[in-house]
């Protein structure tokens, strides 16, 4: 919580003043691919509940230590009563020609006060819920752990999702740029008499539909702004300035790039693997704890104090020693150790789902990795030679040798060779991110 108040202090410092204005403009924070993910790591909602989580699981461990420490109490008290001796069962014979006693005795007001303590000498069913507490506490920290890794993937994949859109404005402007340039030159084509007025209304539209893509484009990255703050966990009006262009090598990280090493990786760092294993070990000694309720239990209580009524008071004590031998219990504890059975059963055969599930998902991005690669080469040939159909097609209107229907056709097709680079690109970095997700290493995303 501290690094989200730092980071909104930062964000607030980085917004710009505007005297003028009624509403201050929303606030401009550099960011990088990496800053993203750890901001995400540190700040989203789902880890903070994972770090309260750990907190309770430590707070039920001092809840069971409880059980097997001393528990000391002190009570005082003053009473005021009469009694009817009838009721203890007491007739007392009265003199003759005496008139009979009294049957109420009192009142009496009485003083106690004492300490008492009590102190459980052994209970091995309290030992092993105390033991089954303390393996929830890994188990909640490696739960935590995955929401890390969750966050981190969803910060990464949302930020490419802006630098795409950042990526795609950019195309966008260059098309604007080059319709613009084609339109001019319609025009001069049409005033020197070698071209005609359909040409000019082609580059026309094809300006106000690049101007409309351009719209589209910037909406887009509004749009993933306001996604990437949500991932971050904070306010949704703070605009991010990129500081990571889509590059071809976008959000390397430490992951391996063959399969058999990127598993074993992920089998080593993958804390939904340390979760289960810990959830197993509780388990058990949870089944473990309900057995142990079949053995004596011993405990010793004392207690010293002053009691009597005023003029009478003395001091008394009491030393108890109490063994506890359970006998029948209508079978309850069978019934629980056969439902923590069940339990454990369901754990194991989720740990070997999660590592086949492991083992998928590193197949998986590997396999998306290797698509997106081989979509950038295949990309960017395809840019390539349709920026040469361009300028041909442009160089033959200029000579008047064609119309513009080849210069347009010629713009179009660059427009989706663009985008497909764009898109490579971005599922090539998806990818990677995802690869890194599945071996647990999201943080060494760069």
């Amino acid at each position: 919580m501290r690094k989200a108040r730092l980071f909104a202090g930062a964000a607030l410092l980085a917004a710009p003043h505007v005297l003028n204005a009624q509403e201050a403009a929303p606030p401009r924070v550099r960011l990088s691919l990496a800053d993203a993910i750890r901001l995400a790591s540190d700040t989203s909602a789902s880890v903070v509940i994972g770090g309260l989580r750990v907190e309770e699981a430590q707070a039920r461990v001092a809840q069971a230590r409880s059980v097997l420490l001393p528990d000391v109490t002190a009570t005082a008290n003053v009473v005021n009563q009469d009694s009817n001796l009838k009721d203890f069962g007491f007739s007392f014979p009265s003199a003759p020609g005496a008139e009979p006693l009294p049957d109420r005795a009192g009142p009496v007001t009485v003083y106690n006060a004492r300490p008492r303590a009590s102190q459980t000498l052994y209970d091995p069913a309290a030992v092993v819920r105390l033991r089954a507490a303390r393996a929830q506490v890994p188990a909640a920290g490696a739960e935590r752990d995955v929401a890390v890794q969750t966050a981190g993937q969803r910060a990464g994949t949302t930020y490419l999702r802006a630098e795409r859109a950042a990526a795609t404005i950019a195309a966008r402007q260059e098309d604007i740029r080059i319709a613009q340039e084609l339109l001019t030159l319609a025009q001069a084509q049409l005033r020197g008499g070698i071209g005609t007025g359909i040409d000019v209304t082609r580059a026309q539209t094809q300006l106000a539909t690049a101007q409309s893509a351009a719209a589209l484009a910037r909406n887009q990255l509004a749009q993933a702004n306001v996604d990437l703050a949500r991932a971050l966990g904070v306010d949704p009006a703070t605009r991010f300035e990129l500081a990571d262009g889509l590059s071809a090598d976008a959000a390397a990280s430490g992951a391996e790039a063959t399969r058999a090493a990127a598993v074993q990786q992920a089998l080593a760092h993958r804390a939904e693997l340390r979760s289960a294993e810990a959830q197993l070990t509780a388990a058990e000694l949870g089944q473990r704890a309900i057995h142990a309720e079949r053995l004596p239990r011993v405990d010793v209580s004392a207690n010293y104090g002053i009691d009597g009524p005023q003029g009478h008071i003395i001091d008394t004590h009491q030393v108890a020693l109490q063994v506890s031998v359970p006998v029948f219990d209508g079978g309850r504890r069978t019934a629980r150790e056969s439902e923590q059975g069940a339990v454990i059963r369901e754990i194991r055969e989720r740990s070997g789902d999660i590592r086949e599930q492991v083992a998928a998902e590193v197949e998986s991005a590997l396999l998306d990795i290797s698509s997106g690669a081989e979509q950038q080469a295949i990309a960017a040939d395809r840019l390539r030679l349709a920026e040469s159909e361009l300028s041909q097609a442009r160089e033959r209107f200029s000579n008047g040798i064609a119309g513009n229907v080849e210069v347009i056709n010629a713009q179009s097709n660059l427009i989706r060779a663009r985008d497909a680079v764009i898109d490579a690109r971005f599922a090539t970095a998806e990818a990677r991110v995802n690869l890194a997700r599945a071996v647990g290493m999201t943080q060494t995303i760069r």
